[in-house]
Parts: structure tokens; sequence; C-alpha cells
């Protein structure tokens, strides 16, 4: 069974269109490497403008394989210079009955 997440993304000032592209890129390097599943992913904007995204990994263990797998490191990097990761619970939406979000993709 697949592990499906929810990770939040606070863009720096000024980064939010950065992040989007960063964010677009994402699955494209983890499907070449074998990790997600071809569930589409979702990916939308809070008002505060963190973007949301849920994809599914193949299993816990392809989750740890991203830790250590060259490419995707090298890609996950490039998110520490636009953006903060956040909880998703700490994102404001979640804690409406009805979530509603921006769809980004």
């Amino acid at each position: 069974m697949g592990k499906i997440v929810v990770v939040a993304y606070q863009p720096h000032k000024g980064k939010e269109a950065e992040l989007i592209s960063l964010v677009k890129e994402h699955i494209p390097v983890l499907k070449k490497e074998g990790l997600v599943t071809d569930r589409k992913p979702v990916v939308m904007q809070a008002t505060d403008n963190t973007i949301i995204e849920v994809f599914e990994w193949k299993s816990k263990e392809a989750i740890n394989a991203a830790h250590y797998n060259p490419q995707v490191q090298a890609h996950w990097s490039r998110f520490s210079e636009v953006c903060e990761y956040k909880p998703a619970g700490s994102v404001r939406e979640f804690s409406d009955l009805f979530s509603e979000f921006e769809a980004v993709m």
C-alpha cells in the first residue's frame, strides 16, 4: 500500500513563483526515481500563500530511499532556497470543517 502525504511549503517573500515551479517538478523527479505511485498529485494554495502538495509514495521504504537518492536530494535542496516547511495543521484553512484552497495544479 502507498503512503499519502500532505506537505505545506511557506514561500519566502517574493519566491512564490519559484516555489510553484519547484513543486511542479517535484513529482516528475520522484516518479523518475520510481518512488511514487501513478496517483495524480493535488497542489493548492492557502490564503497566506502556503502551497499544499498531496501525493502518494509507493511505500515507507520509498520515503526512506528518497533521503539517500542524489537526484531527489538535489531537488529538495532547492526548496530551502525558496520556502520553509510547516506543519499542514498550522495552515488556517485546515481548521475549517470544509477546507477551501485555490487550485495550483
